[in-house]
């Protein structure tokens, strides 16, 4: 490789430092849980999205190491050479029905499911719309594919309905609105019950990446469509976040859609297949959530004392009641000096700035966890109102 080329990537690197925007990893030496060893000190977690604590769980621990023993460590293929097993065929059965849709399909991500989602249902006479603060995952699966692109304003249901004339106007065939479920930097849930009217009165369908909701919001846990009473036509999905922290994505819907993008997706046809242990620990993780009501009710509760506590601080909060709660500080560099200052504390956080969320949109945000204790809150209170004030943020 040549040095020019090397000496470019440097600047920039160094102009990313510069403008307070590097990002550091963080070496855990533990299991994920509420509590977790970072350089040999306990840390309180408040950045993972282990909503109902089940990252830990004995019983996901002893279903991926039986999986393991009955079934193997890797499946070395793709889904429709030599790669498919029982335990794929029932997760993605259990999805579907947990979800009420007619079927689903495994990705390796939910990153993966976004990306190939879009290209095989959707052509050149074909249009999608997207809010403007959906995932990068659906933005990038939305390029990839040639359908006609329209933007709307963060759950702004005018902008989406001008969208959707325009689209109806400029000849569309077929016309699918992508919204996240929870737009996960702030937080705030997307108004489906609208969207849904919308889509009726325009003849256009509805998906959602429904990541930061899937085991903890609406009934049982079944997401952001069952929180409102609201039918959508396609969900995405991880196994990443609340069912159990690992990894592997999800599309459930309609069996066409289904059956459709185990022909054409490329991220499925062209990636290894999700582990046993993976699909195994999955399956446990359905069944604690279908019976997690103990942990949702701890979950939400978390997230109250804990939004009620800073706002009495007096840090600056966007209003919501989801499990998602960013504290917005503005400056990138101060977000930073913010986390460092509760790391020295024995509390583990992340600033997110630019490009994650906009210029002068810096913040800190944290997240509930069913797993934390009353203590754990009051110590993490604490930790803040002093960091806060050393850093000049309150």
């Amino acid at each position: 490789m040549s040095q020019a080329f090397l000496d470019h990537l440097n600047a920039t690197l160094a102009q990313i430092e510069a403008d307070g925007l590097f990002k550091r990893e963080h070496q855990i030496s533990s299991p994920q849980g509420a509590h977790m060893t970072v350089a040999g000190r306990d840390m309180l977690n408040l950045c993972a999205n282990n909503y109902l604590g089940l990252a830990d769980h004995p019983d996901l621990i002893a279903a991926a190491k039986s999986a393991m023993e009955s079934h193997g460590y890797g499946m070395a293929s793709v889904r429709f050479i030599c790669g498919t097993q029982d335990l794929h065929r029932q997760l993605e059965t259990e999805l579907a029905t947990f979800l009420g849709m007619d079927d689903a399909i495994l990705f390796a991500a939910c990153f993966d499911a976004n990306g190939g989602l879009f290209e095989p249902l959707l052509g050149a006479e074909d249009a999608v719309i997207s809010d403007a603060l959906n995932h990068a995952s659906i933005i990038d699966g939305i390029r990839l594919c040639k359908a006609k692109r329209y933007r709307f304003a963060n759950a702004d249901m005018t902008a989406l309905e001008d969208a959707l004339k325009q689209a109806r106007n400029d000849g569309a065939r077929h016309i699918l609105i992508a919204t996240d479920g929870v737009f996960s930097m702030d937080g705030t849930l997307a108004p489906l019950p609208e969207i849904r009217a919308l889509a009726d009165r325009y003849d256009a369908m509805i998906m959602v990446d429904d990541c930061h909701a899937t085991g903890f919001m609406g009934p049982k846990g079944e997401g952001t469509p069952a929180h409102f009473g609201t039918q959508v036509d396609i969900l995405t999905g991880t196994l990443g976040k609340a069912l159990g922290g690992a990894l592997g994505g999800y599309v459930a819907g309609p069996k066409p859609v289904i059956n459709l993008l185990r022909q054409r997706a490329r991220p499925y046809l062209f990636s290894n297949a999700l582990p046993p242990a993976i699909t195994a620990a999955g399956l446990t993780a359905l069944r604690l959530v279908r019976n997690g009501d103990d942990l949702r009710a701890s979950l939400f509760e978390n997230a109250r004392i804990w939004r009620a506590g800073l706002k009495d601080i007096g840090f600056d909060l966007l209003d919501g009641s989801h499990p998602i709660i960013p504290v917005m500080i503005g400056d990138a560099v101060k977000s930073q000096e913010m986390a460092r200052a509760l790391n020295t504390k024995g509390v583990h956080v992340a600033g997110f700035f630019f490009p994650v969320v906009p210029h002068g949109m810096a913040r800190i945000r944290t997240q509930m966890s069913a797993a934390f204790t009353e203590d754990d809150l009051t110590y993490a209170l604490g930790a803040f109102e002093e960091a806060g004030r050393e850093t000049g943020v309150i």
